[in-house]
């Protein structure tokens, strides 16, 4: 029998938990009309529902490095399972904004947590050799989960209710955890480290508050002092955190990896692909339902090709990336989403729905060819000691571009929106709005807001797509060392892996300033 079947199915378990923890940053979004009229909302408030959950995520994923290594990554898992179901039954149960926004937050813990452990599981699992196929397999929780989130959260909200999104997850997770209990072995544990606290509270203070100053940017002033004062203790709690990771034994990120350029380039790149992603999956289901009037399982199927392509794609590129390597699938990739974006910036209120569906499909295939060919590539590069400590930035990185990506994209589009709509209201001569039929200048008023929202959430999309098109150049510096030598997968399945965690053990700085220096 091949090695294939040794890795397989624990793959596909732990497949399970990444699908669902990722599936909710998107899943919600179908159903944000509905939530803003139950709860009386604006679509910039609702959005904290998304950012809150995407931003958790990210300022979690260090700590769970240090969890899964304490106290077993098979047993972190299980746990997260079971705490992602009962926190998913709470969100169905939440009464107002507040209330959803807190169990969201509860929900984001084992979000956050499942990813680390079952990245570092993969790696442990799967050799160098096959790293391409298995990452391709992996990527289906990666890319297909938050592109069919709006198509099964379509149907949930329009023939049962939008709290069904949330109660799917509890048959899931129940499912996926007697799974893991049943085939998944424990892994050996690494040698107890101490908690970064002051780390962790530093790089907390600074994504949260980023996040708050980006999210209310618009409704504050952006020269507001409170706008002012959050960026700079964004910032001042970034630098610190840096200057700690730097300083300690045993830091939560080992941030001398941003030394070694086409890691660093791995993680710019995802960065644009993330943030062009989740900003497609939050607009188009709302451009869908509030300008076109669809409903809601209709703009989740309008949604669905795209996901399917990018099932499709996604093990393909990983094919391609054990066959030829990361530059070219990647570069190309890059490109083709940069066009689908360029094609979406031209969208209207009036834009048929099989255009839309054609711009996403050909978003979708270049996501599929490229995000798994940079993902892999990025921690190839590293020396099989180290890959731990990518893995974990490499998630923070995600989930931090989800947040803190969508959070700007929203400020971005709510100004452009506000200032289109006041530029053409001020067109309108001041008899004719005193003296005018109100009912005409009613209906003129919502086309001026059509028009206003669309013109807008082009802008987005154009933006996405010059950030893409420099990425596809960048790609072309993409490459594995010869023979993978410094690949991070162990030559066979566990038993033949040191037990480094998420985090790894503390890596010596002068080992990464090495590595850094050989690998270009």
């Amino acid at each position: 029998m091949g090695r294939g079947p040794v890795w397989l199915v624990p793959l596909l378990v732990l497949v399970v938990g990444n699908f669902v923890s990722v599936l909710d940053v998107s899943i919600v979004n179908i159903a944000i009309p509905d939530i803003e009229k139950e709860f009386g909302e604006s679509t910039e408030d609702i959005a904290w529902i998304t950012t809150a959950y995407s931003l958790t995520l990210g300022v979690l994923v260090p700590a769970s490095a240090w969890l899964g290594d304490r106290i077993g990554r098979r047993r972190v898992y299980l746990a997260s399972l079971l705490l992602f179901a009962v926190a998913s039954g709470l969100c169905g149960l939440a009464w107002d904004l507040e209330s959803m926004i807190a169990f969201r937050i509860i929900q984001a813990i084992p979000g956050g947590i499942m990813p680390v452990v079952v990245l570092t599981m993969i790696y442990q699992l799967v050799p160098p050799r096959e790293l391409g196929t298995a990452m391709g397999i992996y990527g289906l929780g990666v890319v297909f989960a938050p592109a069919a989130g709006p198509t099964l959260g379509g149907f949930l909200v329009e023939y049962l209710d939008w709290r069904w999104i949330f109660f799917i997850n509890i048959p899931v997770c129940l499912l996926g955890a007697l799974a893991a209990f049943l085939v998944l072995t424990e892994f050996p544990l690494p040698p107890k480290r101490t908690f970064d606290v002051w780390g962790f509270v530093t790089v907390a203070t600074g994504l949260s508050v980023l996040l708050l100053a980006l999210t209310k940017g618009t409704d504050w002033g952006w020269d507001s002092y409170r706008i002012l004062i959050l960026l700079t203790v964004g910032v001042l709690s970034l630098a610190l955190f840096v200057v700690i990771e730097l300083e300690v034994d045993e830091p939560l990120l080992e941030v001398r990896l941003f030394r070694i350029w086409p890691f660093t380039n791995s993680l710019v790149l995802l960065t644009s692909l993330f943030v062009g992603l989740f900003a497609v999956l939050f607009y188009i289901p709302l451009f869908l339902q509030s300008a076109q009037g669809v409903q809601p399982l209709r703009a989740g199927l309008i949604l669905l090709p795209e996901a399917l392509v990018m099932a499709v794609l996604t093990p393909i590129s990983g094919i391609l990336y054990d066959k030829i390597g990361p530059r070219w699938p990647a570069a190309i990739g890059l490109a083709i989403a940069s066009w689908g974006a360029y094609l979406m910036a031209s969208i209207t209120p009036d834009t048929p729905e099989h255009l839309i569906i054609l711009w996403t499909s050909v978003r979708a295939v270049g996501n599929g060819l490229a995000m798994m060919c940079i993902f892999a590539a990025g921690l190839a590069v590293l020396p099989p000691h180290l890959v731990s400590n990518g893995g974990a930035i490499n998630n923070v990185a995600q989930r931090v571009a989800s947040a803190l990506g969508l959070a700007l994209i929203v400020a971005i589009e709510t100004f452009t929106r506000n200032q289109i709509t006041q530029d053409r209201a001020n067109l309108i001569p001041a008899d004719t709005a005193a003296g005018g039929d109100l009912d005409e200048l009613y209906q003129y008023w919502l086309q001026v807001q059509l028009e206003a929202t669309a013109d807008a959430y082009g802008n987005v999309f154009l933006l996405s797509a010059a950030a893409t098109a420099v990425g596809a150049v960048t790609a072309l510096w993409l490459k594995v060392p010869k023979a993978d030598q410094h690949a991070g997968a162990g030559q066979g399945g566990l038993e033949q892996r040191p037990a480094d965690g998420a985090n790894g053990p503390a890596a010596d700085p002068a080992e990464v300033r090495r590595a850094a220096s050989v690998i270009h």
